[in-house]
């Protein structure tokens, strides 16, 4: 239960590497773990639900900072954080350097851990934070679903990364249910395992063939080398 869910991405990461191309991949993804496992946590300070769950709070988060690293240095060269250019609010995410987003998770613990020394004695202070974690983690698959709608294809997104979603989802929402987790848990990991489950019907509807914006890429790196010679 603590050591499955963060090995899911262990294939990704290598895929990644092997093909030095983080495209398809939505960075997204790590960003959601990592705020929802970090709140989770401080979750686990105030209600002491299941210790495995606490362990495999830390288990993503480490796996989750090595698979940003990747996605960060193989990210494709048409990404607009190459160029400075993102049309988010203060460029969040889209960050051109792996500092700024460990920057980042240092002031979000600093001032999870302030609020919590002084609201942690309140009970609806820690049924919120329980909503907030579990409800970014529901969250996980939507951005994936959403670049996948964009490329209209799952390019560079592993076929095992996705079993492990839903396999992982349906054990996690049963172990749930039957070990009677706070309703913070249940609702969320149904939410989580339907958007799942949307996205395996994209799979057999684009396909995974790479979207024309790589193919371009491709092109002029062909080109490029040809003059070169």
């Amino acid at each position: 239960m603590a050591v499955g869910p963060p090995l899911v991405y262990a294939d990704q990461a290598v895929s990644i590497v092997r093909k030095k191309d983080s495209t398809g991949f939505s960075r997204d993804v790590c960003a959601i773990l990592l705020l929802a496992n970090i709140t989770r946590c401080f979750f686990w300070l105030g209600t002491r639900f299941e210790f495995a769950l606490l362990i495999q709070s830390i288990l993503m988060i480490l796996a989750q900072l090595a698979l940003l690293y990747i996605c960060i240095r193989y990210r494709p060269r048409s990404s607009p954080d190459m160029f400075g250019a993102s049309g988010r609010p203060f460029a969040f995410w889209h960050w051109p350097s792996y500092a700024q987003y460990i920057e980042f998770l240092a002031g979000f613990i600093l001032i999870s851990a302030i609020a919590y020394l002084i609201f942690g004695r309140s009970d609806v202070y820690i049924s919120i934070i329980g909503f907030v974690a579990l409800g970014m983690e529901s969250m996980l698959p939507v951005p994936q679903f959403i670049s996948n709608f964009k490329q209209k294809s799952l390019y560079g997104f592993r076929a095992s990364t996705l079993i492990g979603w839903v396999g992982g989802d349906s054990f996690k929402t049963a172990y749930f249910f039957v070990q009677g987790s706070p309703l913070q848990f249940k609702v969320c990991a149904l939410f989580q395992l339907s958007v799942d489950f949307i996205i395996v019907v994209q799979r057999l509807y684009y396909g995974n063939a790479p979207p024309q914006a790589t193919l371009l890429e491709q092109e002029d790196l062909e080109q490029a080398l040809a003059l070169a010679e």
